[in-house]
């Protein structure tokens, strides 16, 4: 059985570049789910329904999803903004079946994302202030789950949650 990768992070700080590099570093065969694709599965919102809802809806559908690829054998990159409050409900969902579990969070400095998501190419954030709350909520991640190194580059960071990998380091079932 292979682990799921819980790559997270607040908006803009570099996850899907950092998994791009993630994947070469890894042993095949590896899987990779985008979460902000799961978006897109919503064709009308609940308009009595809160956003934060289906915030909680579509990490526990990417989990579920996540955890059937390392059942067949893939170790899975999870790449999406999952807070620290999702951990407990994520771990109930793989530990059914044993599904290891390492929660990696980049975690530059604010200014540092708010750069990045103003420069995307697609999906441009102009104002990173609704993100906020969420950049804050991932101080609670504890201090072995995070990455915070402003200078590296995705090379270099894949290769430090390679090693953490290996060592066991993110490791959170």
């Amino acid at each position: 059985m292979k682990p799921i990768i819980l790559l997270s992070g607040p908006v803009g700080a570099g996850k899907t570049t950092v998994a791009r590099e993630l994947i070469a570093c890894l042993p095949e065969p590896v899987a990779y789910i985008e979460g902000d694709a799961f978006w897109a599965f919503i064709s009308k919102r609940d308009g009595n329904k809160s956003r934060q809802r289906d915030f909680k809806m579509i990490m526990t559908a990417m989990t579920a999803a996540a955890m059937t690829y390392a059942l067949y054998g893939y170790e899975t990159i999870l790449d999406f903004s999952i807070p620290p409050w999702f951990l407990e409900t994520a771990s109930r969902i793989v530990d059914k079946k044993d599904v290891p579990l390492d929660y990696v969070v980049l975690y530059p400095a604010e200014t540092i994302c708010m750069a990045r998501a103003a420069g995307r190419l697609e999906g441009v954030i102009s104002d990173y202030t609704p993100y906020r709350a969420l950049y804050a909520d991932f101080r609670e991640a504890g201090r072995r789950h995070l990455i915070s190194d402003d200078l590296c580059d995705a090379v270099a960071v894949a290769a430090q949650i390679r090693e953490g990998l290996d060592e066991g380091r993110f490791r959170l079932l």
